[in-house]
């Protein structure tokens, strides 16, 4: 097997760098059946195919997948974990569980993280709560890494029977709930 850690633009990193992982070998598959459209997207002419799992190779050539490309928030031209964000806020005394997800702010004209947490038993959510999380955050992360979109507080993140984030039902309950946060905030007046 080769493998090899590549950049947005397509060139291979060095050792540390983030990138999508790309993979060579007999058994990669060839393409998928009667979708050359497919195939053209995930492997290349050469023959790698793009696995859509972003991580690195360190100096000792150990490689690590850290999230999927997928699931990148694109904040002003940089890429952001959101499973980097999410071990920092677990990490914190206070949290008992989290999800990171990218949001459009139309004010930005960019994605934003935006965490949904689950405050341990006895904790209060509330603007104190996200105040202290935002900044334990900001003290530890980049700058562009910092999550602008916010802190809601949950009961629940959604998961599948294995554990992993439903990241789309989430999504979903977001939508729904800045919908209703909307319509409360712009109630309709009817003219008498």
């Amino acid at each position: 097997m080769l493998a090899k850690y590549i950049s947005e633009d397509g060139t291979e990193l060095e050792a540390g760098q983030i990138g999508e992982l790309w993979l060579k070998g007999p058994n990669v598959m060839l393409g998928y059946l009667n979708n050359p459209t497919a195939t053209a997207a995930s492997i290349t002419p050469d023959g790698y195919y793009k696995t859509g799992d972003v991580g690195y190779v360190d100096a000792q050539g150990n490689f690590y997948i850290t999230d999927r490309v997928k699931e990148l928030i694109k904040y002003n031209g940089f890429q952001v974990a959101p499973a980097e964000l999410e071990g920092m806020l677990a990490a914190h005394p206070k949290v008992n569980d989290c999800a990171v997800l990218g949001v459009f702010m139309p004010e930005l004209e960019t994605e934003v993280p935006r965490a949904f947490v689950v405050l341990g038993n006895g904790v209060q959510g509330g603007k104190e709560m996200e105040e202290e999380l935002l900044k334990y955050v900001e003290g530890k992360a980049a700058k562009h890494k910092w999550i602008r979109g916010g802190i809601r507080f949950v009961e629940a993140i959604p998961k599948s029977q294995s554990g992993k984030i439903l990241r789309r039902v989430l999504k979903n309950q977001m939508l729904e709930e800045d919908e209703r946060l909307k319509k409360a905030a712009h109630p309709l007046k009817a003219k008498l």
